[in-house]
């Protein structure tokens, strides 16, 4: 008889031993294949059918197609020399439980569907909040990335506007709301423009407040526009500032933001996605000064802290507003429980919730908190030591400040104008990703073309970053 269930149990035995062998070989020999896909648009579609199989495929000839046609279009982020971006590395731990995760296959949207879902969920974040050292009045919740993260502290922003009563009339077709304005920087994620434009706001109700020369908001320009908007008929609603922004790290100064977000009665939402996780270590706790007066926060640990993609954490001091934002429960959700416990459904746009803090529990144990923090510690020092030959070259200049372990700088060539050296640069990043021995990734800053080296992969050794070094010189030598 033709068996009409799932795959039986000593099959799954017999390729799971070897798909954790292939994981484990995979893991140690990422270094040696290219960092970045050396292969063409359409290379991978062209080897694979249009149609999909109507027969049972061997999973011998599945296991032989990803070694063959899949591993030649991957860029390995677990690569020990991606320095792009900001890197999201997986940890052994994490992917063991991503594993887990997957066998038990929950929906986390209730407490009642899954008690250890929701309960490790606010154990965990309590910890992680404890690490960094945000104070205990802030409330967390895991969603699958910062731009989510982000776009539910704009809608609870959203919420939180007195009389406005926005859930139930919304924003359309009013005239008796003002138009709403939101502030943030040039250099604040794009996620948190496409978050408002989501939730109503649009591009026209966003507002960039002028940086200094470090890339941080100007705390006098952002008071400046508010007065300036409110004369005009805005409703400023909220300010974003963020600690570590996504092309040099800086820092926005918190403190000076707070002081007018509680002056002026607008919600604080800081992005702390990526440099968050670096107040894990004792010395740099400074850099989330000021956050405890945020009425939103979030920090992504598949960032910088080797869980794997996908886990943002969102804490808020007014998780009832959150929740006002999003509750709707239908009868068939209510439960008995309700009044006792956290249904998590109710703090967010997605019913459907995956077993995500098992990993983030499963990486805290195994490293524990001093792993995670000589592992930072010793990221940083990396960054700092890219930053050393930076200001040593005379080939080379450095474009901001190094707060962390982001390096942005530009070469240097006698004789071109702006415009020839930014071409120069942009070929320099392309020529050295083509070698495939690292990755590298650009920004812009006051119209310079910027190449970022960014160190924070578990996998990253100090030999690593001597090598990535040694090949930009290499190519910058062969271009001159």
């Amino acid at each position: 008889m033709k068996n009409l269930n799932d795959m039986p149990a000593e099959e799954f035995r017999k390729y799971g031993h070897e798909l954790i062998d292939w994981v484990a070989d995979y893991l140690v020999e990422v270094g040696n294949k290219p960092a970045l896909a050396q292969i063409n648009p359409g290379d991978i579609k062209s080897k694979l059918p249009a149609d999909p199989p109507n027969e049972p495929e061997a999973f011998d000839l599945i296991i032989k197609d990803l070694n063959e046609i899949i591993i030649p279009g991957m860029t390995h982020w677990n690569h020990p020399r991606f320095n792009a971006y900001f890197n999201s590395s997986a940890s052994g731990p994490g992917i063991l439980a991503e594993l887990v995760s997957g066998a038990f296959n929950i929906n986390g949207m209730l407490w009642k569907s899954c008690p250890s879902a929701t309960e490790l969920e606010e154990v965990v974040l309590g910890w992680l909040r404890q690490m960094i050292g945000l104070p205990d009045n802030f409330w967390g919740i895991i969603y699958e990335g910062g731009s989510v993260s982000s776009m539910h502290g704009i809608a609870a922003a959203r919420e939180n506007i007195k009389d406005a009563s926005l859930r139930q009339k919304g924003l359309t077709g009013r005239s008796d709301l003002g138009r709403l304005r939101l502030y943030l920087t040039e250099h604040s994620h794009s996620s948190v423009e496409k978050g408002a434009v989501t939730l109503g706001v649009g591009l026209e109700g966003i507002k960039k407040i002028p940086v200094d020369d470090k890339f941080r908001m100007i705390p006098d320009e952002l008071q400046k526009a508010i007065d300036e908007d409110r004369k005009a008929g805005w409703l400023p609603f909220c300010v974003v500032g963020t600690v570590g922004t996504t092309s040099t790290t800086s820092i926005d100064p918190i403190p000076e933001i707070a002081e007018i977000c509680e002056r002026e009665k607008l919600w604080l939402h800081v992005d702390a996605a990526h440099a968050g996780t670096a107040a894990i270590v004792p010395e740099l706790k400074h850099i989330l000064n000021g956050c405890e007066r945020a009425d939103s926060f979030v920090l992504n640990p598949h960032k910088w802290m080797f869980v794997p993609i996908d886990l943002s954490v969102f804490y808020t001091k007014k998780p009832e507003i959150l929740k006002r934002a999003f509750s709707l429960v239908p009868e068939y959700l209510k439960t008995d429980e309700d009044s006792e416990v956290i249904n998590y459904m109710d703090y967010g746009i997605t019913l459907g919730r995956r077993f995500r803090s098992l990993k983030l529990w499963f990486v805290i144990r195994y490293f524990g908190v001093n792993g995670i923090i000589e592992r930072i510690r010793e990221h940083i020092r990396l960054g700092k030591l890219f930053e050393k030959f930076i200001d040593e070259s005379s080939r080379f200049e450095k474009l901001a400040p190094v707060t962390l372990s982001t390096v942005c700088f530009r070469a240097l060539v006698q004789d071109m104008n702006a415009s020839e050296l930014n071409n120069f640069n942009r070929n320099l990043m392309n020529n050295v990703n083509n070698t495939g021995i690292t990755f590298i990734s650009h920004t812009i800053l006051n119209g310079i073309f910027t190449i970022r080296f960014v160190v924070s992969s578990i996998r990253t050794k100090e030999e690593d970053v001597i090598k990535v070094w040694k090949i930009l010189n290499g190519v910058y030598e062969r271009m001159i």
